[in-house]
C-alpha cells in the first residue's frame, strides 16, 4: 500500500483508507471487527470515524474495540462539531466549535476510542455561532497536551479554510493540515472553489464519497430496477439526488471508457482521485472485508496524463 505524507504535515497515511461510517449503524461490532482487521491486513493505516457515526458514537466504540492491540499501526482520524443530540437551531448542547464543546467532545471521543490520543481531529462542519479563533485556540491546546496529534478540517468553505489559515499564522496555533471533502468523478465542484485554497496552503485532501453513493460501483443500472438493500435504494432522498440524466450520461461514457481499457467503473473512481492534485488518502466505506479487498485492488490502475485529459473530457458538463 503507497503511503503519502498528509499535505505539508509529517502525517503519512496509506492511499486508500477506511471509512468507518458504517461501523455501529449498517453492521454490528462482529461484522466492524471483520472489516478492520481486512483493512490492517491490506495495508490501510488510516482509518476515519466520527462521534457522530453509528448509534451515540458507536463506530467510535466499535472501532476502538476493533482495534485492540493493534492502535500503534494506524493513524485515527476523529471529527467534532455535528449535533450528537438535537439540531443546533433547537437549541442542542453536544454540537458546535466552542472551547467548551470542544474539550468535552474529545474526552468523550477518546474514552469510546479506548485510546489516549487522536492523530487527526477534524471540524466536521462550521459553527456559526463560534469565532474560528476559539475553536483553534481550544484545539491549539489539545496538540500541546498531547491528546491530538494533528487537527483538519470537513466541508468548510473556501472563505472559511482561508480564514482558518490565516487566524493561525496571525496567533501563532496549530493550523488544519487537511480538508475531507465530497469529491468524485461526477461531483467536482470542488475542482473551481476548494482546490486553489488547498494547493495555496499545502493542505492535504482527503476525498469522502469516492463512489457517489455506489453510482460508481457499476451496480447500479439506468432503467433498471435498483439493487436490493443497496444504499440508493433505500434512500429516496438520495436516489433523487444522484440518479439523475446528467449522472447517467456520464456514468455511461466513463462505463465506455473502462470497459475499452480493460477494467471497471470502481478501478476508475479510486486511480482517477489519487491522480488528483493534493489528493492523500481516498476513504470509502465497507460494510463486508471484501469491499476492502475491492477499494484496495481498485487503486492500483495508473492513469496516464491522456487518459486524465480525456476524463475531464468525459465529466464535464
Amino acid at each position: 500500500m503507497e503511503q503519502r505524507n498528509l499535505g505539508h504535515s509529517g502525517l503519512t497515511v496509506s492511499a486508500v483508507g477506511l471509512g468507518c461510517n458504517n461501523f455501529g449503524g449498517r453492521i454490528d461490532s462482529a461484522a466492524t471487527r471483520a472489516v478492520v482487521h481486512e483493512a490492517l491486513d491490506r495495508g490501510i493505516t488510516l482509518f476515519d470515524t466520527s462521534d457522530t457515526y453509528g448509534e451515540h458514537g458507536a463506530s467510535e466504540e466499535y472501532l476502538g474495540r476493533a482495534l485492540a492491540g493493534r492502535r500503534h499501526e494506524i493513524v485515527l482520524a476523529s471529527k467534532f462539531a455535528r449535533p450528537m443530540d438535537r439540531p443546533m437551531a433547537q437549541g442542542g448542547r453536544l454540537q458546535g466549535a466552542s472551547r467548551r464543546y470542544i474539550v468535552s467532545a474529545v474526552e468523550a471521543s477518546l474514552r469510546r476510542l479506548n485510546t489516549d490520543y487522536i492523530d487527526l481531529y477534524q471540524q466536521h462542519i462550521a459553527d456559526p455561532k463560534t469565532p474560528i479563533e476559539e475553536t483553534l485556540r481550544a484545539l491549539d491546546d489539545l496538540v500541546h497536551q498531547g491528546k491530538v496529534r494533528y487537527i483538519g478540517c470537513s466541508t468548510l468553505s473556501a472563505w472559511q479554510v482561508v480564514e482558518a489559515q490565516w487566524t493561525a499564522t496571525h496567533f501563532d496555533l496549530a493550523h488544519f493540515v487537511s480538508c475531507q471533502e465530497r469529491y468524485s468523478l461526477l461531483e467536482r465542484e470542488l475542482d473551481e472553489g476548494l482546490m486553489p485554497v488547498i494547493q495555496s496552503y499545502r493542505l492535504g485532501l482527503i476525498p469522502f464519497s469516492p463512489l457517489a453513493n455506489g453510482l460508481l460501483t457499476g451496480k447500479y443500472r439506468r432503467d433498471a430496477p435498483l439493487p436490493g438493500g443497496a444504499r440508493l435504494t433505500t434512500t429516496p432522498r438520495m436516489a433523487e439526488r444522484y440518479l439523475t440524466e446528467s449522472n447517467w450520461a456520464v456514468v455511461d461514457r466513463l462505463a465506455a471508457f473502462c470497459a475499452a481499457r480493460g477494467h471497471g467503473l470502481l478501478d476508475l473512481a479510486f486511480s482517477w482521485l489519487l491522480h488528483r492534485p493534493a489528493v492523500a488518502s481516498v476513504i470509502a466505506g465497507a460494510t463486508a472485508p471484501e469491499q476492502v479487498a475491492a477499494n484496495v485492488r481498485a487503486a492500483e490502475w495508473a492513469l496516464t496524463r491522456e487518459d486524465m485529459d480525456e476524463i475531464d473530457r468525459l465529466t464535464a458538463n
